[in-house]
């Protein structure tokens, strides 16, 4: 039991390179909806983000690796997700890059936070970014009716949280 939310965050990172390798590859290997097999693979993998903090918290199972590969492993799922889509012509290239932005900057961020023996916590609306994120991605996937205004919704909140999260470590530090 102690190693199950590792392995959960460990089984992330390869279903990542699963997502964006059925996406690019998919036609080539005789698959007839690569997308649709995408978004399964993306919902499974997007569950195990879930269950692994919750399997964490729960029953107390939370370690170092657990700590940095876990917001990676997110990184890593959103990111395969979006570059698939990018090479498939499903996303806005602005959107994916302000999205990519975000991360990098909040990521690097992070680095310096621990670095310096403090800790800024995720707030509400880095869940709610995610959240958004998984329904613009999953929109795209299946080429639903508004999948557009959804992703750019999805942006303007990642860009937004990163601005609250920049501001919440700047207090801290004074």
């Amino acid at each position: 039991m102690k190693n199950i939310p590792n392995i959960l965050t460990i089984s992330r990172i390869l279903i990542s390179v699963l997502v964006i390798f059925v996406l690019l590859n998919g036609e080539e290997l005789g698959i007839s909806n690569p997308n649709f097999i995408a978004f399964w693979l993306f919902i499974f993998a997007s569950i195990t983000d879930f269950f692994d903090g919750y399997l964490a918290r729960k029953f107390n199972l939370t370690s170092i690796f657990g700590a940095v590969f876990d917001p990676l492993a997110d990184k890593m799922l959103i990111l395969a997700a979006f570059i698939g889509l990018l090479c498939v012509h499903k996303a806005s290239p602005w959107a994916v890059f302000l999205i990519f932005s975000r991360e990098f900057f909040i990521t690097g961020l992070r680095v310096v936070v621990a670095s310096n023996n403090q800790s800024v916590s995720a707030g509400i609306l880095g869940k709610i970014k995610t959240i958004l994120q998984i329904i613009a991605i999953c929109f795209l996937l299946l080429d639903w009716y508004g999948q557009n205004v959804i992703l750019w919704g999805a942006t303007l909140i990642t860009l937004y949280s990163g601005l609250d999260y920049a501001i919440r470590y700047y207090k801290n530090i004074k």
